[in-house]
């Protein structure tokens, strides 16, 4: 993959990623509209307490893309974007194109998630 059009999609998907954490930040602060949390219903507590839960999971998951993203960057100052953390092959451009922060070939991948 040419490593300019990288960059850019790198660039472009990392302020998505930011954009999407403020949104999923601003978003846990949300007023309810109750003055008090005693004139809230019991089951508003539980049901708030799962929002919370799934926006913390949201925002992990958005800043581990964010830094594997940053990491991509780092490959393409480097010099080795688009090769294999591990075992050094050549990532295939339709790879790169699904997920531009890929940093391990699918054989290589798939070893790391089995170790997990």
């Amino acid at each position: 993959m040419d490593p300019n059009i990288a960059r850019a999609r790198l660039e472009e998907l990392a302020g998505e990623l930011e954009r999407s954490a403020a949104v999923v930040e601003r978003g846990g602060g949300a007023d309810t509209g109750e003055s008090t949390t005693l004139d809230q219903h019991p089951a508003d507590s539980g049901t708030n307490l799962a929002d919370a839960d799934r926006e913390e999971a949201s925002l992990e998951v958005l800043r581990a893309q964010l830094e594997r993203v940053r990491a991509a960057l780092g490959r393409l100052d480097e010099g080795t974007y688009g090769r294999c953390v591990e075992c050094g092959r050549e990532l295939p451009d339709e790879r790169l194109e699904v997920r531009p922060e890929a940093e391990r070939c699918v054989d290589c991948q798939q070893r790391a998630e089995s170790r997990r």
